[in-house]
């Protein structure tokens, strides 16, 4: 049972998600606010996620706020003899400054954010419980900009001892690169087309002009019969 939209959604994506990368595998997604970094089960593996974005709402005072450093902390496990895998899931909070409370509150993710996301979760699945290439993973703050520095004091993964790492201008480059050429090469080439077939047109209409002049020729030297 889901316990908020946000949740049902993480839920919702990563079974759709994983139905088409592992048909024959079952898996399951549970949210659990007690997991700690690097304490492991024998067998299990982590992934952490870095770099997430979302939303914060303070629950005393009412004062939102958006952050680029989200961390989002995965166990996995995979028992390849009953083809069943498990993924612990836990997204740390963060403390409002506004009111100076206490009380850590959850995010909110949009959903296309959390698409982004359980696909790179799925790359290190691929990787650590399956010895595949699961690919290239996805840097989320490629296209936005900087929401300033990051106030760990009120930051509950820092607390915990996880260190942000930040991607460099390079690695942010490459992908917007990537996502700006995948998108701009379709519209130049629906224009190069457009050009070549407004040049055949022209080059056929030239061709009948052509054609028409000479017959015209021929038709005022031909004798007339009387």
């Amino acid at each position: 049972m889901c316990t908020s939209l946000t949740t049902c959604e993480w839920k919702k994506v990563f079974y759709e998600k994983m139905e088409v990368a592992k048909p024959a595998d079952s898996w399951e997604l549970i949210i659990d606010p007690n997991l700690k970094p690097s304490e492991l089960t024998p067998g299990w593996k982590q992934y952490v996620e870095q770099h997430a974005s979302g939303r914060f709402h303070c629950s005393w005072c009412w004062h939102t706020w958006q952050s680029a450093h989200v961390v989002i902390l995965f166990h996995m496990h995979l028992d390849h003899a009953q083809r069943m895998g498990s993924v612990h899931m836990r997204v740390f909070k963060q403390l409002c400054y506004e009111c100076g409370t206490a009380r850590q509150d959850e995010s909110s993710m949009l959903e296309e954010n959390i698409e982004g996301l359980v696909d790179n979760l799925i790359t290190s699945l691929r990787e650590q419980c399956y010895g595949e290439d699961g690919g290239q993973y996805r840097i989320h703050v490629a296209s936005r900009p900087d929401s300033g520095p990051h106030r760990t004091e009120f930051c509950e993964a820092c607390q915990e001892g996880i260190v942000h790492w930040k991607p460099s201008e390079k690695l942010l480059e490459e992908e917007a690169t990537a996502h700006t050429f995948s998108e701009a090469s379709k519209p130049r080439a629906q224009a190069g087309s457009g050009y070549n077939f407004l040049s055949l047109r022209w080059c056929l209409f030239w061709a009948s002009l052509c054609l028409l002049v000479v017959y015209l020729q021929f038709s005022f030297r031909r004798p007339a019969f009387l």
